[in-house]
């Protein structure tokens, strides 16, 4: 609709152009001018055409625009405005005094010109200034804010924010991820989960009270070893009762993914089209995969369901069921893989002594 009002309003205005365009014609050529009227409708038909032409060069144009205005972040039309409006002060401060200047008459459109000359220039610097350094201005002036954090790394498409729950912190697995270098972006920790860990440290439970110390420990070192990373952010909602529903919240806010190991909060996020990285699935894909044949160095500490069998466990907790390892109770052993199989519960592998499959 928009599309077609544009084009029309340039029909018309070229139209009613080439209709009053005939005045300017010399009253020599008016006078040999038969049919006034019939004059002015050609002109205005053909005024008419080019108005169709210039109206479609500016609706494209208009939707260009558009698109790529949407398609610019909030905060470089924000930054680009302020440099804008500074640029336009600034113009008129450094030109005022030479609107002060006697000028002749005949050099009075020195005034208008550089007027208008000295504001395009100063616009022009002002947007410069502000992709130079909008970012660094957006930190200063909002240093809680996470957009304007991600945006003055430099990135125009940023990594995306990571919220961690109290669960994931407590787990300690995070520390090592962080380790590991895999985890970009800002993390955020919102002041409500720092309060729910002070709870659990001051309980009186004994169980968890060791758990919110321990909470508090671990986000105490990795704080220390990413001090440009970890963000404590104050925010909270105080009409949302639950420090679950806080999160989903907040990630729902600021377009995060929620970082946990709390299965319920993970199917909860997913409804309501939230991302979430859980930690034990980064740990289940994370495991070794044995294939048929693999060999193991296993300690087997206790005897099977079966007479025959002594069952060992990986370092990631997966359990080994070893046929004929009753003899090896205690001791490291070697053995070879023969199959595997996944259930509700976890994986088992099952294997026997490399001696007996050599024999």
């Amino acid at each position: 609709m928009l599309d077609a009002i544009i084009i029309i309003l340039f029909i018309i205005a070229g139209g009613g152009v080439g209709f009053d365009s005939v005045k300017l014609l010399p009253d020599s050529v008016l006078a040999q001018v038969s049919n006034l009227e019939a004059l002015r409708l050609v002109t205005a038909g053909f005024a008419a055409i080019i108005g169709l032409g210039v109206g479609l060069v500016a609706q494209t144009t208009y939707r260009r625009l558009e698109a790529q205005i949407r398609n610019t972040p909030i905060e470089v039309i924000l930054t680009r405005a302020v440099g804008l409006v500074i640029g336009l002060l600034l113009a008129n401060l450094m030109l005022a005094p030479i609107f002060l200047l006697p000028i002749p008459e005949e050099f009075a459109f020195i005034k208008p010109l550089m007027a208008i000359l000295g504001s395009v220039v100063f616009a022009f610097l002002g947007i410069s200034l502000a992709d130079t350094h909008g970012r660094a201005f957006l930190r200063i002036i909002n240093p809680n804010s996470m957009q304007s954090i991600l945006v003055s790394e430099g990135t125009l498409e940023p990594a995306t924010s990571k919220i961690l729950d109290t669960s994931c912190i407590i787990d300690g697995r995070i520390e090592q991820v962080f380790n590991t270098g895999f985890l970009e972006g800002q993390i955020i920790i919102p002041q409500f989960v720092l309060q729910e860990l002070q709870q659990l440290a001051d309980a009186t439970n004994d169980q968890k009270r060791v758990r919110g110390r321990r909470g508090l420990d671990i986000l105490n070192r990795i704080q220390e070893a990413f001090p440009q990373q970890i963000i404590i952010n104050p925010v909270d909602y105080e009409d949302i009762p639950t420090v679950d529903a806080k999160l989903v919240h907040l990630a729902l806010e600021i377009n995060g993914t929620l970082l946990t190991n709390d299965y319920n909060l993970s199917k909860v996020a997913n409804l309501q089209k939230v991302n979430i990285l859980n930690i034990n699935d980064l740990a289940q894909a994370m495991r070794p995969i044995y294939l048929p044949g693999d060999p193991i160095d296993i300690k087997i500490i206790k005897q099977g369901k079966e007479p025959t069998q002594g069952i060992g466990y990986l370092e990631d907790g997966t359990m080994v069921v070893v046929e004929e390892g009753r003899n090896y109770v205690g001791a490291e052993a070697r053995v070879i893989v023969t199959s595997a199989l996944q259930t509700s519960a976890g994986r088992m592998i099952f294997a026997k002594p490399q001696t007996s499959v050599t024999a």
